[in-house]
Parts: C-alpha cells; structure tokens; sequence
C-alpha cells in the first residue's frame, strides 16, 4: 500500500492482538463502578490502537502519521468513518461530557513515536511520558468527577508506569522499531551505550543506567502513594491502591532481576499482594 491511499481505508487500526488484560495494571476492572468501566473500555480501545499503529513494524513513519491523524479527525467529528475505536470514543465522550484533550494528547505522544527514535535526556523522556502517559490518569479521574487535587499523584502515577515499560521492553523496542526511550545522556555518565541493549544479558553499565532511572520511579512512586486518599469515589481508590502496590512491586523486580535476559514482569503473587494492601481503601 502507498502512503498517498490511507485515506481510503474503511479502518486505519491495525490492532496487535494485545488488550486490557496485557498491561501491568488494571483497567476499568470491576472494582470500577458499572457506569464508569464502559468510558474508561472506549478510551483504552482508542488508546491501544492508535499504540499499535506507531510500534507498527510494517508502516512507514509518515504512514503512521496519516493513519493517527483520520483517527484523530474521526475523533473530533471531521470524518465520521476510518477508525471504529475513535467513533466509539467520540460518542462516549458526548455522553459523558468529557474533553476530547486526553486522547488528542495522546496522539501527541504517539505521533512522536513514528519519527523520534532516541531520546537526549531524562527531561525529554518526561516530556514524552506527559503526552503518552499522563492524560489516561486525567481521563479516569474526569470520568468519576474527582477533583485536580488528584492531578500530581496521578501523574506521578502514570509517568512511573511508563517508565517501568519503557525499561521492561528497552531491548525489544531497540531491536523490532529501533527506538530507544533510555535517556542518552545517561546511557552516557555511566558509561553504557545504546548497543548494549542488543546483548543478551545487561552489562555493569547499564544495570546502573536502570538503577537510576528506577531511582525516579522510587520517587514517583512514593509521590503517587498519596493518590488513593485523595481519590474520592470508593471503587476508584482501591483500584489507584492497588496500582500502586503494583507499580512499586515491578520496580522491586527490575531492581533485581535482568530485562535483558528475561522480560521481568509481575507475578499472581504481586496481584494478592498488592489486593491484600489495597483492602483498607474499601473501608
């Protein structure tokens, strides 16, 4: 297919296979009040293939672009076929009354990850993860009324979240989209360098490339331990609860444990865990 013919596509997604069930955390589980789970299912549906479109292997970069933007323009009521998961949005975003800003933002970051591949420093990265990770907090917080004082947390939330799949999938996403989300700037103080995410096991050097960026997380993670309290709606705090015990479990593991030799991912054990912590935030 050439690249001037997208806009004649019935449907631009190309959907990986890969759904709620996939991620590290929960997505509008049933912890999550009835009314609400089906908002959060609409936007995760858009989310996931506008993700699949930009890790495409097979479609050029500019490709990708004019696919997210019929999604985009699907989005906003320009074009009304071409991307089913953003009809659906739209129309879910009608009924609630939400801002459409959370998944043209998202577009942002997905965007950028058809033509950016290296990313300069850390500062970079968090500028990445404020379009690609940031508005799915806001979007779940504005579907259950919660109020902007949950903003921080949840950014810190989410931005660690995305951090933890960045350094999870660092070596795959070098070797099927050569693209490398790991800051250069300090692949370069510790002496590391991107080619050695091609390896089969992580060197001394990078071990300690992880180790500060999980430093980061610690810090966001700790930052983000304040979201349940400040959550409202019953259901939703034990939900961020439990989010967070699971973000902090899969830090403790990439502290220990190898990427490089083995995607390190959590356990049924993490889940109980974190589930048996979250349990005061039911009360």
């Amino acid at each position: 297919m050439t690249e001037t013919d997208v806009s004649t596509l019935a449907d631009v997604e190309t959907w990986s296979g890969k759904g709620r069930h996939d991620e590290n955390f929960p997505v509008g589980s049933r912890l999550i009040a009835r009314r609400h789970r089906e908002p959060i299912h609409r936007y995760y549906s858009f989310a996931r293939n506008a993700d699949d479109i930009a890790d495409s292997a097979s479609l050029s970069a500019q490709q990708k672009i004019d696919r997210l933007d019929i999604m985009e323009d699907v989005l906003l009521g320009h074009r009304q076929t071409g991307s089913p998961s953003a009809a659906a949005l739209r129309a879910s975003l009608s009924r609630t009354g939400i801002t459409s800003k959370h998944a043209t933002d998202l577009l942002v970051a997905f965007r950028q990850d058809a033509t950016k591949l290296r990313y300069a420093t850390v500062e970079e990265l968090h500028h990445y993860c404020r379009y690609s990770a940031v508005p799915v907090g806001r979007y779940v917080l504005d579907v259950h009324g919660e109020s902007s004082d949950c903003h921080a947390p949840s950014d810190a939330l989410c931005t660690s979240l995305q951090i933890i799949n960045h350094i999870q999938d660092c070596a795959t996403d070098l070797a099927e989209l050569d693209r490398c989300y790991l800051p250069q700037a300090l692949l370069a103080q510790f002496g590391a360098s991107i080619e050695d995410l091609r390896r089969p096991d992580e060197t001394a050097a990078l071990r300690r490339v992880f180790m500060a960026l999980l430093e980061q997380v610690d810090r966001m993670n700790l930052e983000a331990s304040a979201l349940p309290k400040a959550v409202r709606d019953r259901r939703l705090r034990a939900e961020t609860a439990i989010i967070c015990g699971l973000a902090t479990r899969l830090t403790k593991r990439l502290t220990r444990n190898d990427p490089l030799a083995k995607r390190v991912k959590l356990q049924p054990a993490d889940a109980v865990f974190s589930v048996l912590a979250a349990a005061p935030n039911l009360l």
